[in-house]
Parts: C-alpha cells; structure tokens; sequence
C-alpha cells in the first residue's frame, strides 16, 4: 500500500485545516489506520487512529479537537482539524498502526500563533 497525505498549509491559532490520505491500495484489509505527526526536532508521534468499524483513539494532546474517519470505499483516511494551536506544527502523515517502512509523503502543517 502507498499512502499520500495531503490538506497541509499555513493556519492561526484557532483555525481549521482537513487532512486527505490516499492509499493506493484497497484499505478494506487494513484494520487500523492512524495520523502521526512530526514536530520540528520531535520523534513523530500517532496522535489519532481508527479501526476498521470506525472505532477511534486519540493522544491526550488532540483529544476533543481532531476527528479521524475513514472512507474503505474510497481508500481514503481523513484527520478534521479544529481549535489548531502553534504546538499542532508538524508534518502529518498516515499510515498503518503499526506504521509499515514506507511513510510515503507527509504534509505540513504550520499554526502560527
């Protein structure tokens, strides 16, 4: 499977952005997919995932502020991000949890305060 973040940009504290992951293959046969995130000079990190029911979970820093869901139909995984705060900085990617080798291309994300 590769996997291809986008939705990435520059937002102010308090705004919006949606992140789109697009897997080449099916993600039917994938039963947890995640978000992780890459700070600037930070170990990435998952901060949302989704099983294959829509079951979800989240790192304590995100919680109540992004929605991960996804669409199997579509081979798409999606990260709704809202109340973004400068500490959101980071490049985001989607992958399997666990992550396979192959990160793909990330998208960055900018929060300026």
């Amino acid at each position: 499977v590769q996997l291809q973040a986008s939705g990435g940009g520059l937002v102010q504290a308090g705004g919006s952005l949606r992140l789109s992951c697009a897997a080449s293959g099916s993600t039917y046969s994938i039963n947890l997919m995640g978000w992780y995130r890459q700070a600037p000079g930070k170990q990435r990190e998952l901060v949302a995932g989704i099983g294959i029911r829509g079951n979800t979970n989240y790192a304590d820093s995100v919680k109540g502020r992004f929605t991960i869901s996804r669409d199997n139909a579509k081979n798409m995984v999606y990260l709704q991000m809202n109340s973004l705060k400068p500490e959101d900085t980071g490049v985001y990617y989607c992958n399997k949890v666990p992550p396979i080798p192959n990160w793909g291309q990330g998208t960055l994300v900018t929060v300026s305060s």
